[in-house]
C-alpha cells in the first residue's frame, strides 16, 4: 500500500513536471479554464464513454474497448512526449514525427506484452499527461466541481448502481492500461492472471482514475495560483491530503469489500488544498 501511495505521488510529481511545457504548447482541454461548464461537460463525456463500454461488455464486443482504450492511450502518449521534447529544443515537425513513432511504439509493446512494469511506466505517463493536460484547463473552482460531481458519480455506480463494479470485472481480463499494479513478489505476472473470484490476488490494484482525478487539482493550484519556487502552498497541500485520503481508502479496502476510491481521494485533495491556502494565506479562489 506504501507502493501503491508512492505511485500516486509520482503522478503528482510527473504531471507538475509536464505542466508548463504542455502550457506552452497550448495543449488545453477548453478554451476558458474559468468556465464551470467545463466541468459539467467533462461529466458527460465520462457518462457517455462508461455507457459505451458497458454496452460493449454486455454484447460481448470487447474489442470495441480495446480499440477506444489504446487510442487514448496512443493520443496521451504523443502529447506527453511531444511536450517533453519540445523543453529539448526539437523542431515542430521533428517533434511531431518522433513523438508519433516513440507513443506508436509504445503502445504495440503495451498491446503485446502487457506486463505489470510495462503497465506502470506507460500508466504513469498517461496518468501524468492526462492530469496536467486537465490541471492546465480548469481553473480552482471549475476543478472543485469537477471533483465533488466526480466523486458523487463514483459513490453511486460503486455503492448504489454497482455498474463501475461490472464495469471493471468486465475489462480486467483484458489486460488494458487502465489501473496500477503493485506485485506482492517479483515472480508475479500480470499476463498470467486469471482473475477468478476464488483465487488469491497476488498483486494489488488501482485504477488510473484515482491517481489523475485528484491530481487534477494538483497541477490547477499550481498553475492559477501565483507563487514563487516551484510549487505553491496549496498544491502541495493538496499532495499530502490525496495521500492522506489514500491512507483512509486503504484501511476500509483492507476489510475485503470494494470501495469508491474518489469519494476519499477526493475529499483529502480539496481539504489538503484548502489547509494550504490558509497556511500561505491565500484565497482559496
Amino acid at each position: 500500500m506504501f507502493g501503491m501511495a508512492g505511485v500516486i505521488l509520482l503522478v503528482q510529481v510527473f504531471a507538475l513536471i509536464l505542466a508548463m511545457p504542455m502550457e506552452i504548447n497550448e495543449m488545453r482541454a477548453f478554451e476558458d479554464p474559468t468556465s464551470t461548464a467545463n466541468s459539467i461537460y467533462y461529466i458527460v463525456i465520462i457518462l457517455v464513454f462508461t455507457a459505451i463500454l458497458l454496452l460493449a461488455i454486455k454484447k460481448n464486443m470487447k474489442w470495441i474497448i480495446q480499440v477506444v482504450i489504446f487510442l487514448a492511450v496512443a493520443t496521451t502518449l504523443y502529447y506527453v512526449l511531444y511536450a517533453l521534447l519540445s523543453v529539448t529544443g526539437v523542431a515542430p515537425l521533428t517533434n511531431n514525427a518522433i513523438s508519433f513513432l516513440l507513443a506508436a511504439c509504445m503502445t504495440i509493446l503495451l498491446h503485446k506484452f502487457p506486463e505489470w512494469y510495462v503497465i506502470d511506466i506507460i500508466g504513469l505517463m498517461i496518468g501524468a499527461g492526462a492530469s496536467a493536460i486537465f490541471g492546465i484547463s480548469l481553473a480552482i473552482i471549475p476543478t472543485i466541481v469537477l471533483l465533488i460531481l466526480l466523486a458523487t458519480y463514483d459513490a453511486i455506480s460503486v455503492y448504489k448502481t454497482k455498474h463501475m463494479i461490472a464495469l471493471a470485472e468486465g475489462v480486467m481480463d483484458l489486460k488494458l492500461p487502465i489501473l496500477f499494479v503493485i506485485p506482492k513478489h517479483l515472480g508475479y505476472s500480470f499476463r498470467k492472471e486469471t482473475f477468478n473470484r476464488e483465487g488469491k490476488r497476488e498483486a494489488f490494484f488501482m485504477g488510473l482514475g484515482d491517481a489523475v482525478m485528484p491530481t487534477i487539482l494538483v497541477v490547477s493550484a499550481n498553475v492559477f495560483i501565483e507563487h514563487t519556487g516551484t510549487i505553491s502552498y496549496p498544491a502541495l497541500g493538496a499532495m499530502i491530503g490525496t495521500v492522506a485520503g489514500f491512507f483512509v481508502l486503504t484501511i476500509l479496502v483492507m476489510k475485503g469489500k470494494p470501495q469508491a476510491g474518489l469519494p476519499f481521494l477526493n475529499s483529502g485533495v480539496i481539504i489538503g488544498y484548502a489547509a494550504g491556502c490558509l497556511l500561505s494565506c491565500t484565497s482559496f479562489f
